[in-house]
């Protein structure tokens, strides 16, 4: 079976298109499907568009991506995972790509990302290089990873010491698992993600990684309000992190490719 895995918090604008469009692609496989949306206490109507557009909602309060993705797969049923963002249609091309991958011995990947309406050409253009590079290096973007379940447990599944980027580390622990290609076919996400704010907080954020924060920077929201909508302070690296709900939808990160 195929679960396609939903993680969403205040998503009532786009969910319904979302699981419909998912609904489309698994059908058109020829495989028994579920959809599971990994709601995180949204405050809108995420969960009841979910449920009455055909998915299977899964209640979660854990503001941080990885976890919300993790649970979900826990509540999942199928032997093949794909994980998608709230905001990301997949064409059954896609699937259906993916699925040869993993019937050939696969062990996951992820998709090339379109964005679904224009931007301004600078952000375009900054989005299309960082997402070059992604693919370059053999990364799956967050918005769209797909695995099959013993190659995703066998990795640890999503890093939870991590609130930004453990698309990245995952991608790696499925390397070691077995082939991962990002197939050639585009998912479609939001350009709401393309945004002159977002790209310079962006660049900001890229900049501290640059300067001596590393990957510990990820570790920690404080500084990550780009992505989660709130920002934490006195939060310290590996340190406990208070539970705050974002004050608008969409907790999740917005970077290019989310």
């Amino acid at each position: 079976m195929i679960s396609f895995v939903v993680p969403a918090f205040n998503e009532a604008a786009f969910i319904g298109r979302t699981v419909r469009q998912l609904r489309f692609a698994g059908e058109r496989s020829g495989r028994p499907f579920e959809i599971v949306v990994a709601d995180d206490g949204s405050t809108d109507a995420t969960a009841a568009i979910a449920a009455r557009e055909g998915a299977r909602v899964v209640p979660v309060r854990k503001r941080q991506i990885a976890a919300v993705r993790n649970a979900g797969a826990r509540g999942a049923r199928g032997d093949v995972l794909v994980f998608v963002d709230a905001d990301t249609l997949v064409p059954a091309s896609v699937l259906r790509a993916a699925l040869a991958h993993l019937e050939s011995g696969g062990a996951g990947g992820g998709a090339r990302v379109r964005f679904d309406r224009d931007a301004p050409r600078t952000l375009r253009a900054a989005a299309g290089a960082f997402l070059w590079l992604w693919n370059r290096c053999g990364c799956a973007a967050g918005c769209f990873l797909y695995a099959t379940r013993k190659a995703f447990e066998a990795a640890g599944g999503w890093d939870e010491r991590y609130f930004a980027t453990e698309e990245l580390f995952l991608s790696m622990a499925l390397r070691r698992q077995g082939p991962f290609r990002v197939v050639r076919p585009h998912v479609l996400t939001s350009a709401r993600k393309l945004t002159r704010d977002r790209l310079r907080s962006h660049l900001a954020l890229l900049s501290r990684f640059a300067t001596g924060g590393g990957f510990a920077v990820a570790r920690c929201r404080d500084g990550l309000d780009l992505w989660y909508r709130e920002r934490i302070t006195g939060c310290r690296v590996g340190g406990r992190l208070p539970r705050t709900p974002p004050r608008r939808g969409g907790y999740r990160r917005r970077g290019p490719g989310r």
